[in-house]
């Protein structure tokens, strides 16, 4: 794969990316400052919802793949992700002390965020040669 195609994939990665990152941070807000549940237990079932909404996109769009063990290819998607989610979930936790006065509603919001971005080059390289890893043909 050249330059040009990887940059292109990771463009679209952080597309699908960023509706994973609406559907996460809508989660986390509707449970934790909706309904009151806690924060990580908040932040753990929007990641569930956006890493599934985000192997499919993924899938069909950044590295359309052709896969026919859908159900394998997923489960490797979702390790990646889950080893993602313990970067991110790290990140969130370091963020939260360094920043244990910053007050507001957003705080959580915005850490999260933070929390993400620092998750993102693990996720796409792992996917990558990992979960969506094509065999080269031979002539």
């Amino acid at each position: 794969m050249n330059l040009r195609d990887l940059i292109a994939k990771f463009v679209k990665f952080g597309v699908v990316g960023a509706s994973g990152v609406v559907v996460d941070e809508g989660i986390l807000w509707l449970l934790n400052s909706g309904l009151g549940a806690p924060a990580l237990l908040s932040k753990t079932v929007g990641f569930v919802c956006a890493a599934t909404s985000n192997y499919f996109l993924n899938r069909i769009w950044t590295f359309r793949s052709q896969e026919k063990r859908v159900g394998v290819e997923y489960v490797k998607f979702f390790g990646v992700s889950v080893v993602g989610l313990g970067i991110n979930l790290l990140t969130l936790h370091l963020l939260m002390r360094a920043f244990p006065d910053w007050d507001g509603g957003w705080r959580l919001l915005i850490l999260n965020l933070g929390a993400i971005a620092v998750g993102t080059l693990w996720n796409f390289f792992g996917n990558l040669m990992f979960t969506f890893r094509t065999k080269e043909k031979t002539s």
